[in-house]
């Protein structure tokens, strides 16, 4: 499969790829590595914006280059219950393939795990 160069950029630097310790991460999950797909997010909130953001990735390089993009985009923002794009434009910027559409949601699942554990907390 031939990949477009926004893909290709995030999969290979995936820069905020690992875990986030200490007092106060919030994490959520979503998929299933047997299923071929699975993504775990680590946030941090600060005054109401996104402190700091991590992910891990099972899957190809549209899911994990669409979790790297998501962790650095929210970033510094206000913690909100929603990605920084929608579902349908970030699969027209990584150029995600119909039949790979559905990992894009467990993208969004495991972010919205992670916010939701936060808010929990911290409203």
């Amino acid at each position: 499969m031939k990949y477009n160069a926004e893909t290709r950029h995030y999969f290979e630097t995936t820069a905020r790829a690992g875990h986030l310790s200490g007092a106060k991460v919030y994490r959520g999950a979503a998929g299933d590595r047997e299923q071929g797909s699975w993504v775990q997010f680590d946030l941090k909130f600060a005054s109401g914006n996104l402190a700091d953001a991590r992910f891990l990735a099972f899957g190809c390089p549209h899911t994990i280059a669409a979790a790297a993009w998501v962790a650095e985009q929210a970033v510094g923002k206000p913690v909100a219950r929603r990605l920084p794009d929608s579902v349908q434009a970030i699969s027209l910027k990584f150029a995600v393939p119909l039949e790979k559409l559905g990992r894009l949601l467990i993208v969004e699942d495991a972010w919205l795990a992670a916010i939701d554990a936060g808010l929990k907390v911290e409203q």
